[in-house]
């Protein structure tokens, strides 16, 4: 496999360089390489059947990275999961996989049954000697397994292989500007797709990862002497965490010299925010990408130039990936035309081969289009003069007193409001029924005395741009807009704060 083969490459041409650090631990390419290779062949030696996952217990120390090139090595998947991740949903993980084993960076004694734990911590892997290239994981093999949310509340595990992967590490390093040995952002834990958006790039162009650890996150002063200190080039982030950072006036170009790309998946992209970026770094370039952990990470992407920004309305999403076709299609599976709003369905390359074991999801979900694997999003969207724009969830679509509406048009048309920072709505519905709407406010700086006074300014700017039964009934105020760990709004805990 091409990724393998460059990273093997890296640690015999410049072994010293960095290719991971966290924290006070630096993991360079020669000891990354090695150890994962030395890994591989314990892994390799416990004669699991090929292709069996292996689960990879931890949260962003340097086992972490070895730990997952250790299984592909080895010829199995990974399944990264987060530290952060409840127990009894760690060992749901490990028993709807079937994983042979659990790899545990942490000094927790992760406690699973049935299956082997392997301590890293206890391992003494240089005994082991590097596995052949023979056992690799091949094009049509699975690399990693992500598990995500189901609407049934159970997780589904969205297989990636060696071939999407690859994919999509080729266009990220040769349509993107990322030059060899950049230093890239690592924002999100390994159990969201959004790290292999900086994750297996920068190892693919011999460049090094500066990983934020959620210890880091949470504490403002010791977050921004980190990124202070990064040499940060390459930034990847949803767009909610790069926001969190704007209350620091200090968070701009001065602070991070050397920054010249932001990367943003996961989420919208608010035109504020993409402006205020533009302020604050006058000499980085800022793209906007879109995709689902189905369809590997990202599969469209545009630069965000000031005249997008003058457009003053939704930003798109952009322009496919070259290898990649993106339909837009009616309830009834009837190709729309340009223009029209429907749901985006994807195919090429980047989509996944379906759910591990959920023939029934993974019939509903996936299927071929001109003999190209192709995936339905459940996202809303529509195509103009080539270029994508998504328009949140299909699922996110209410009735509210008999008009259909999205959710996230009004936030997006709330964030267009000179007196609101970011906003969230949500529902109220005691008994099922939507009776009304309350928007989340974190409000800007503004010259009223009292809430009511804030609320009524807000409500005549949204007149201006909503008809009156998608304005919020109430608006409540809050300092921040909580996140989750991957970086997204909470929209679960600022729910719990609203209706505390």
């Amino acid at each position: 496999m091409k990724l393998l083969t460059r990273i093997a490459q890296h640690a015999a041409t410049k072994p010293e360089q960095t290719a991971y650090r966290t924290n006070d631990e630096v993991l360079n390419y020669k000891l990354l390489w090695d150890k994962s290779s030395r890994l591989a062949s314990l892994i390799h030696a416990m004669q699991f059947e090929r292709q069996t996952p292996v689960v990879v217990y931890g949260h962003m120390g340097i086992d972490m990275p070895i730990s997952f090139l250790a299984c592909v090595q080895a010829g199995h998947p990974y399944i990264p999961v987060d530290t952060s991740i409840p127990l009894e949903r760690v060992r749901l993980i490990v028993e709807k996989s079937g994983a042979a084993l659990v790899i545990d960076t942490t000094d927790s004694k992760l406690d699973v049954d049935s299956i082997p734990v392997l301590q890293m911590s206890e391992l003494q892997v240089e005994q082991q000697k590097p596995i052949s290239h023979q056992y690799w994981v091949e094009q049509d093999e699975v690399f990693y397994i992500i598990y995500t949310s189901g609407s049934t509340g159970n997780p589904k595990g969205v297989q990636i292989t060696a071939a999407n992967l690859q994919t999509f590490t080729d266009w990220m390093t040769d349509d993107f500007p990322l030059d060899e040995g950049k230093v890239f952002l690592n924002q999100a834990p390994f159990s969201f797709d959004l790290s292999v958006m900086d994750f297996y790039p920068a190892l693919q162009s011999g460049g090094s990862i500066h990983t934020l650890e959620k210890e880091v996150i949470n504490k403002p002063k010791i977050l921004f002497e980190s990124l202070s200190r990064s040499g940060l080039e390459i930034w990847t982030s949803t767009p909610s965490f790069v926001q969190m950072c704007f209350p620091n006036p200090d968070f701009n170009q001065t602070m991070l010299p050397k920054l010249e790309v932001f990367l943003f998946c996961g989420e919208v992209l608010p035109l504020a925010v993409a402006k205020e970026l533009k302020a604050r770094f006058p000499q980085a370039r800022i793209f906007n990408t879109y995709g689902p952990t189905e369809a590997t990470v990202a599969v469209t992407s545009i630069e965000i130039t000031e005249d997008l920004l003058i457009q003053e309305k939704a930003l798109p999403v952009g322009y496919p990936k070259s290898d990649m076709r993106i339909l837009v299609v009616d309830e009834f599976d009837n190709l729309l035309p340009e223009g029209e709003k429907g749901e985006l369905i994807l195919a090429g390359p980047s989509v996944s081969k379906g759910y591990l074991g959920e023939p029934v999801l993974t019939e509903k979900a996936f299927g071929k289009i001109n003999e190209m694997s192709a995936y339905r999003t459940g996202d809303a969207g529509f195509i103009q003069d080539g270029m994508v724009y998504c328009q949140g969830r299909l699922d996110y679509q209410i009735k509210l007193h008999g008009y259909r509406m999205e959710l996230e048009e009004i936030e997006f048309h709330l964030n267009q409001s000179d007196y609101i920072q970011s906003a969230i709505i949500i529902p109220h519905a005691p008994n099922e029924e939507i009776e009304y709407l309350i928007a989340a406010v974190v409000p800007a700086a503004h010259e009223f005395d009292k809430e009511y006074k804030l609320t009524a300014a807000i409500r005549k700017d949204l007149a201006l741009r909503l008809p009156a039964y998608m304005i919020p009934r109430k608006f409540t105020y809050h300092t921040a807009i909580p996140m989750t760990m991957n970086g997204k709004a909470d929209r679960k805990k600022l729910k719990e704060e609203v209706f505390a």
